[in-house]
């Protein structure tokens, strides 16, 4: 094999572009249907078309990537399958406010027109995304790349709509929707974002009909009592009893409405009287139904009183409330105003207060498809990751309503209904009938709503791997294998592609869902334009390299939890590859790999040899182990300790000697070693950090592709608990070390013996270790004592394993070190008055397990041998 080497500097930019375009040039990404092989799939949540992408999604994509790249390296037919969302009403928004900027209003265009402006704005802002994917090293195969309005999607749309339908699941009907008086649509109850409001209780007085008094009730819309049909009170309310029956009469309008008794009204809130106005409130719309009310709208889909307001037509709704309250006033019918805080119905896209009204609208049945549903995650066919986030999946199925499908809108899948003009037929058809098939009549006219973005999104799983067709993609990549997604969407699309799978496949889309949270700024909130605190993923790659980005995401995230964005911490992540980079560079620039393969088979190993190979043993389980749990951020975290503690600053240094002066055959074990070990180091990392993984391991193997090579296994025959504790010795100790004479300012170039005397059972962790001690530790000798020293010339310390004793004070100042030693005093009398304050609490006694109580016991053990013998030092100084 060429020696060759790595640059000399780290520079993500030399790489990056270069890497990811082989990987795709070489169809790395595109698995096959192989029978031979396991599949694992993931769908990838389509980003919306709506413009770039934010650091959230850079955090989805991150975590998917590394399950899809682990999986790949584990031997798995590994796809991602990628795609983007039409995302109705987002982008038929922006699209119109941008159309308005250059003048263009979207009714004056017609329907047409704006549509061929959307798929212009579709087409460029699918390219910007596949874009921005890429550069954060994504490995998903654009070969299969989806949109929510391509042909077959928009076919598999057509032919659930039509089988709900059949199968009596669909139906349109007039009922209370929720509706954006801004957007003009209606929304279903999973796009409604609940904000706190600081409102009022306005209190009315209602007359009797025959002028014998009033009722009091109390509202926080006001201008809605122009609709009202009826007052309802309990039935078992004995203050209204004899009231049930009678009417009042409506003031403002003057029209007489009944009193109602319904088990709807809580006697105890308010005046236990309610106020029913059908057209507006989901409640009252069925009290109204229970007892045969009439149903007035008195608001247009602007929010605008309309002719059933009587005087207050044409005012804008907030407007006629400030008038309704100023007329009920002047009339003596305003009894008080209570603040009042409640929560208001927002629509999550624009803000806009949702306005409940009845309007005829498509439905989709509900409580047939979500009972499958529930059963699958409660039966363990499909798992939440963590669990608790199927508290959330099984309130919203449990207590779901009709799902509103039909959209007010002109971008989105037309809803597959014509009507016939002639007789009113209504047809529901995959494709456009020609002829009416009751009357013959060839006058038809097609639905003009379009379905919520929603619909189409349930089916993502299979309708991307080509259903309705049986195709063989959906036969060996379905059901996928893991959902990656959000918190904030498990009722938006978690539980709607989990009903759609199981009833359009007959099994459940997937059989696991990690849930992540959102990526919050480093005060801990959310990012948003408003706050200007979101930060572009692009340009942090730009700076730092995608690498940098991914390790900065998943450090220390944990499943379903919040993370916060530092930006120190991207520059760490960089100056983490930074020393993986160098410490590769000097391994390519030593290790000669003609005396690797002439000792290929020994088995010479030094105790450094035998402790790195422990060590990355117990690393390839440990790691393995959490990817499969989903512990993503603990198995970066481990292998980030690893290459840059156990590989980088000890085995490189403690082989260094070898390297320098050791026989052949040594080094040809040390060369091998270190190779192997860092290897199998690149691939544990490579899920996180594919670019530089890839470019490292390039130079290192004569392998096509780090991505392809095969996942490391543990050797469990080089774990060797005995190794990893003795060389843990001798770390500790030239830890120590180093660090007491960096305290007393001695250079490394004055060298000293070392006295040293083992803990009981501890002297062979010494005995096979002078070189590593003299070479790190800075040592002309050292000597192995069988009884304390008493020489007052000596500095000592104290490790877990050992008493060292160190001729320095005739380079050093005694003041000094009596003023270091009073310091260390200080701070062990501190540790050991914490421990004995935790053991002397009853309460953690009682709760904590037995090995949290005996690990601290262990370790006032420690800290007082550790105190004892820095007193004696103190008083033998003195």
């Amino acid at each position: 094999m060429e020696k060759k080497n790595l640059e000399t500097t780290y520079s993500p930019k030399d790489f990056e572009k270069r890497i990811y375009e082989n990987w795709l040039n070489k169809g790395y990404f595109t698995p096959e249907v192989n029978k031979d092989k396991k599949p694992y799939t993931i769908v990838m949540p389509p980003p919306n078309i709506t413009g770039k992408l934010h650091m959230g999604h850079a955090l989805d994509l991150t975590l998917q990537d590394i399950l899809i790249r682990f999986r790949r390296m584990q031997g798995y037919e590994a796809l991602w399958l990628p795609g983007t969302d039409h995302a109705s009403i987002a982008t038929e928004v922006r699209v119109e406010n941008e159309l308005l900027k250059q003048g263009l209003v979207k009714k004056e265009m017609g329907r047409e027109a704006f549509l061929e402006k959307v798929y212009e704005w579709s087409e460029e802002y699918r390219g910007k995304i596949r874009d921005q994917i890429t550069k954060l090293g994504s490995s998903c195969d654009f070969t299969r790349e989806a949109f929510t309005m391509d042909e077959n999607l928009s076919r598999a749309v057509r032919e659930v709509f039509v089988k709900l339908y059949n199968d009596g699941l669909i139906y349109r009907g007039n009922r209370i929707t929720n509706w954006c008086p801004k957007c003009e649509t209606a929304l279903s109850d999973a796009e409604i974002e609940y904000v706190e409001h600081n409102g009022n209780f306005w209190h009315f007085r209602y007359p009797y009909a025959d002028g014998s008094g009033y009722m009091v009730i109390a509202t926080t819309r006001p201008e809605t009592m122009l609709g009202d049909t009826a007052v309802a009170v309990h039935p078992e309310d004995e203050r209204f009893k004899d009231l049930v029956g009678k009417t009042l009469t409506l003031p403002l309008m003057n029209r007489e409405i009944p009193i109602v008794a319904d088990d709807y009204v809580d006697k105890d809130f308010g005046t236990g009287c309610v106020k029913i106005t059908p057209a507006h409130d989901p409640n009252d719309f069925h009290v109204g139904e229970r007892h045969h009310l009439e149903s007035i709208r008195v608001l247009d889909d602007k929010g605008i009183i309309n002719e059933h307001g009587g005087k207050y037509q044409g005012m804008d709704r907030y407007e006629a409330r400030k008038a309704i309250i100023k007329d009920m006033e002047e009339l003596g019918l305003l009894e008080k105003i209570e603040p009042h805080m409640h929560n208001v119905n927002t629509h999550d896209r624009c803000g806009t207060v949702i306005e409940p009204i009845i309007s005829k609208q498509w439905y989709v049945e509900m409580k047939p498809l979500a009972g499958p549903a529930i059963e699958a995650v409660k039966s363990g066919e499909t798992d939440f990751v963590p669990e608790r986030f199927e508290k959330t999946y099984f309130h919203w199925l449990e207590n779901i309503q009709d799902w509103c499908i039909s959209r007010q809108l002109w971008w989105g899948h037309r809803i597959p209904v014509w009507y016939c003009d002639d007789c009113g037929e209504v047809h529901v058809d995959h494709d456009a009938p020609k002829l009416c098939g009751k009357c013959g009549s060839r006058s038809l006219t097609e639905e003009e709503d379009v379905l919520d973005t929603w619909f189409s999104s349930a089916l993502w799983p299979f309708s991307t791997l080509g259903w309705p067709n049986e195709t063989e993609d959906l036969k060996y990549f379905y059901p996928t294998s893991t959902l990656v997604t959000g918190y904030d969407i498990i009722p938006f699309w978690v539980m709607r592609m989990m009903f759609s799978g199981i009833y359009n496949m007959g099994e459940v889309p997937f059989d696991k869902v990690f849930i992540h949270g959102i990526v919050r700024d480093s005060q801990g909130r959310k990012m948003s334009k408003s706050l200007g605190n979101g930060v572009d993923p692009l340009e942090t790659i730009d700076e730092y390299g995608a690498d940098a980005l991914r390790f900065m995401l998943i450090s220390g995230n944990a499943p379903g939890s919040d993370i916060r964005f530092y930006p120190e911490r991207v520059e760490a992540a960089r100056n983490f590859a930074n020393k993986l980079w160098n410490a590769s560079r000097f391994v390519l620039m030593n290790i000669n790999h003609e005396l690797i393969e002439k000792y290929k088979d020994s088995t010479s190993y030094s105790m450094a040899d035998q402790w790195i190979l422990s060590k990355i043993n117990n690393l390839i389980e440990e790691v393995t182990e959490n990817l499969e749990k989903f512990e993503l951020g603990i198995a970066l975290s481990k292998v980030y300790e690893f290459i840059w503690n156990e590989l980088c600053d000890w085995y490189i240094e403690l082989i260094k000697p070898v390297f320098y002066n050791g026989t052949d055959e040594e080094k040809g074990v040390s060369y091998r070693i270190i190779r192997d070990v860092l290897i199998k180091s690149l691939k544990l990392l490579h899920p996180t950090m594919p670019f530089i993984t890839e470019e490292i391991y390039s130079f290192l193997n004569d392998e096509e592709t780090i991505m392809m090579a095969s996942w490391p296994e543990a050797d469990n025959s080089l774990i060797d608990a005995e190794i990893e504790e003795r060389m843990g010795g001798i770390i500790e100790a030239i830890k120590s070390i180093r660090n007491l004479r960096q305290e007393m300012n001695v250079p490394n170039k004055k060298k000293s013996a070392l006295f040293i005397l083992p803990n009981e059972g501890k002297k062979n962790i010494f005995e096979n270790s002078k070189d590593y001690l003299i070479k790190l530790a800075y040592a002309e000798d050292v000597v192995l004592l069988d009884k304390d020293s008493t020489d007052e010339n000596h500095v000592s310390l104290v490790t877990s394993t050992a008493r060292i004793y160190i001729p320095l004070l005739d380079l050093v100042d005694r003041e000094k070190e009596l003023d270091r030693l009073g310091k260390e005093k200080k701070k062990l009398e501190s540790e050991i008055e914490r421990v004995n304050r935790k053991l002397g609490n009853e309460k953690f006694l009682a709760n904590a397990k037995e090995e949290v109580v005996a690990e601290e016991r262990a370790k006032g053990e420690k800290y007082q041998s550790m105190l004892d013998a820095v007193t004696e030092r103190i008083h033998a100084l003195n």
